[in-house]
């Protein structure tokens, strides 16, 4: 069973930045897409960001097209999530997750489509 390791959140002023990574160990990665997904405190989890296997399709919800960027790394098996021009609205626990099906052909940004999943870190966005 593949487990997954997020770091690099903190506590960031809005129009900062930070990168978040993903490490994977105990499965082979790297032919199933990955995602982030957040929840901020008294919401449902959402979609954030996804790549496919070779890193030639990645896909965003809209709120964050054009400021956070997803990447991979198959030869170290991590994920990265480069968040800039951050907003509070931001603020989150953000998770990683593996695809359940591999070389799946369609892109999913349902969360129960992926079946497995990091513990989080905490990304928090001020004023």
């Amino acid at each position: 069973q593949v487990q997954l390791v997020e770091s690099g959140g903190g506590l960031v002023q809005a129009g900062g930045s930070l990168r978040l990574s993903c490490a994977a160990s105990g499965g082979t990665n790297s032919h199933y897409a990955m995602g982030w997904f957040r929840q901020a405190p008294g919401k449902e989890r959402e979609f954030v960001a996804r790549i496919n296997s070779n890193s030639l399709f990645t896909y965003y919800r809209d709120s964050v097209k054009g400021r956070f960027v997803i990447s991979r790394d198959n030869a170290k098996n991590i994920v990265y999530l480069q968040m800039n021009s951050l907003k509070p609205e931001d603020t989150a626990v953000y998770c990683c997750a593996r695809d359940r099906i591999i070389f799946r052909a369609v892109p999913t940004v349902l969360s129960s489509d992926y079946d497995s999943w990091g513990r989080g870190t905490q990304v928090t966005v001020s004023s």
